[in-house]
């Protein structure tokens, strides 16, 4: 096991190479995810995203740790389930969205709280739209966490189009709240770098993936929305380049992790900044 990436950044990206509009076959993206486990940076590795969709009775994943992602509904989710774990993968959760934006999320929250009642040993990150109901849904969360469920939030903050990313303010806010009920949340979508950044070719301002890790360690020792805002703002690396190093020894608060299609970019991006030593110890 690599002891060279600190447990600050352990398991922070996932593996979602099989994610749309990805072309990798499945074999392909198992085979390259066991690559990636062999390699020195492992321990920065998530699971590997499995769209529900794919799964064939064929899908061979020995020992592979695997997550479940629903794009398919809320009650064909147990079937692939089961054929994650039929094809020796270790299941460690599911994601999937309760609701579309601007539709109510309790109906969908209330199908994978029964998903968690009938599988004691799924972890599921309910994906909630940055909308109406948001509040209303993670106290519906607490709840459940509380009832003994294993089921956590999780939000895209990214997409298509320019509503879909959250300002700093907004996604402050998000945080905080996950903070006060003590919830950790993934993230998807739009976390393309470490930094703060806009992308030239869209014109969208893309969170950086560790301006949200280091807002998360604001938020966790107490910070208020306006000072986690500032923090997720920064396009300066310092900064949060010397937070998080002053904090690389320590387990991550709240941030669960978040998907990117190649592993290596974060990685890379992490070694270049100070905060991984790139294979030497």
């Amino acid at each position: 096991m690599s002891t060279l990436v600190p447990p600050l950044f352990a398991g922070l990206v996932d593996d979602a190479s099989l994610l749309p509009p990805s072309p990798t076959g499945v074999a392909e993206a198992v085979a390259k995810h066991d690559e990636h486990r062999a390699g020195w940076f492992a321990g920065l590795l998530g699971p590997l995203l499995v769209p529900a969709s794919l799964i064939a009775a064929d899908l061979t994943a020995p020992d592979v740790p695997l997550a479940l992602v629903g794009d398919v509904s809320v009650g064909a989710l147990p079937i692939a389930v089961d054929k994650l774990r039929a094809s020796g993968g270790r299941v460690l959760h599911i994601e999937a969205a309760v609701a579309r934006r601007g539709e109510d999320p309790q109906p969908g929250l209330a199908g994978l709280r029964a998903l968690c009642q009938g599988d004691a040993d799924l972890l599921v990150y309910a994906e909630i739209p940055l909308s109406w109901g948001l509040l209303g849904a993670l106290d519906a969360l607490t709840e459940a966490r509380a009832a003994g469920l294993r089921i956590a939030p999780k939000f895209r903050v990214g997409g298509l189009a320019a509503e879909l990313f959250p300002t700093p303010v907004e996604l402050a806010a998000v945080l905080c709240a996950c903070r006060d009920r003590e919830l950790p949340f993934r993230l998807a979508a739009g976390l393309r770098h470490a930094i703060r950044h806009t992308d030239p070719e869209t014109g969208f301002t893309h969170h950086g993936f560790l301006n949200v890790l280091t807002a998360s360690i604001s938020a966790h020792d107490g910070g208020e929305v306006a000072e986690v805002a500032e923090v997720l703002a920064a396009t300066h690396p310092v900064p949060l380049v010397e937070a998080c190093r002053a904090r690389r020894g320590e387990p991550r608060p709240m941030f669960a992790g978040f998907g990117a299609v190649g592993v290596v970019e974060p990685l890379t991006e992490l070694v270049r900044l100070g905060l991984i030593n790139g294979g030497y110890e």
